[in-house]
């Protein structure tokens, strides 16, 4: 099978879950409480965004990608996966008006691949991250009986999956949840990615002595989400069959804007603010969801106030350190690239 292997301490048990995305962000944290829940957990990632230092102690590490039907289809046979979580995606929701093919080939297109394979081999539940991307522009609060209208490449990829998640479930009956987490950060996000991660950028720019850049006036709003409000329920959901073939919002309740977010960076930094004011993009100005739907069906922990997951993000940050900055080298539409990028 195609693909280098990595931290390989195997378990046996009756349950076996394939994370995808697992040196990355969220996928990390759903692959460590998998793991501590006893589940055998089989990381996947091609570290085009991740690190493998996310990658949880005591789980097989694959390195591959969500595009190589071949190696996929080996690690399937191989592993008889009881359950998927497909957090595998470049999240970068502006640039992906800039990236379409990546964006599609990547987000869509690999999807698709983990859903033939899960059918085939009789998966009996497929874990997907959506994103509230797929709501659009004015559906105040979001909640998950609206129509999806996504507004850029990212949000269309997304509610695609989920599209096909329905079709694979009436024709085959695959089991599917689906999370629209939204505005998820803390320890191992990619904070030197200048594309995406509010918070990461903030904290990157704070440690490598710049401004912080801020696009339009900064009173666009987001309702932000520790990764441990949010992770611990999708490694759950699994166990939970009346959350089946249901769709979550899941995240944080109170907005914040972005102004107000530089202030309690930097305090966290413990540097003072420093901004400069950008050209603004296009994109959504307001995004709150509801989470009435999640709370009612699963067991959530009690939220960590933004502060106090800032600060834990910031000593995470600081303890890491600087890496290079990845720069997206193949832009297919440069026209209209915003400032900075």
């Amino acid at each position: 099978m195609a693909g280098r292997l990595g931290k390989v301490i195997r378990r046996c048990c009756l349950t076996r879950a394939l994370v995808t995305g697992a040196a990355g962000f969220i996928g990390s944290h759903v692959a460590r409480h998998l793991r501590d829940g006893g589940v055998d957990v089989v990381a996947l990632d091609d570290l085009s965004g991740g690190y493998l230092d996310n990658v949880p102690e005591g789980i097989q590490f694959v390195e591959d990608s969500v595009n190589d039907y071949g190696s996929l289809q080996a690690l399937f046979r191989d592993y008889r996966f009881d359950y998927v979580f497909h957090l595998a995606a470049y999240a970068a929701e502006g640039l992906s008006h800039f990236i379409r093919i990546h964006n599609y080939s990547t987000n869509l297109m690999g999807s698709m691949n983990l859903i033939n394979l899960s059918v085939l081999f009789d998966v009996k539940c497929f874990v997907f991250t959506s994103s509230i991307a797929v709501y659009g522009v004015g559906q105040l609060p979001m909640t998950e009986d609206l129509t999806p209208v996504p507004e850029d490449p990212y949000g269309i990829s997304k509610y695609a999956v989920e599209l096909d998640l329905a079709a694979a479930y009436r024709q085959f009956g695959l089991n599917y949840i689906v999370f629209r987490p939204h505005n998820v950060y803390g320890e191992h996000q990619n904070i030197w990615d200048k594309y995406r991660n509010v918070i990461g950028i903030f904290m990157n720019q704070i440690m490598t002595g710049k401004p912080l850049t801020i696009f339009g006036d900064g009173e666009q709003t987001r309702a932000f989400s520790y990764v441990d409000d949010v992770a611990p329920a999708i490694a759950k959901s699994i166990r939970r069959p009346e959350a089946y073939t249901e769709t979550f919002n899941i995240g944080g309740d109170r907005a914040y804007t972005v102004n107000e977010l530089a202030t309690l960076v930097s305090e966290a930094m413990g540097k003072p603010v420093s901004t400069i004011h950008l050209p603004a993009r296009k994109e959504v100005k307001h995004a709150v969801a509801s989470h009435i739907k999640v709370k009612a069906c699963l067991d959530l922990p009690d939220p960590v106030p933004l502060r106090i997951g800032i600060s834990r993000m910031a000593e995470w940050a600081q303890r890491v350190g600087g890496r290079p900055t990845k720069v997206f080298s193949n832009i297919e539409i440069p026209s209209g690239l915003p400032s900075g990028w």
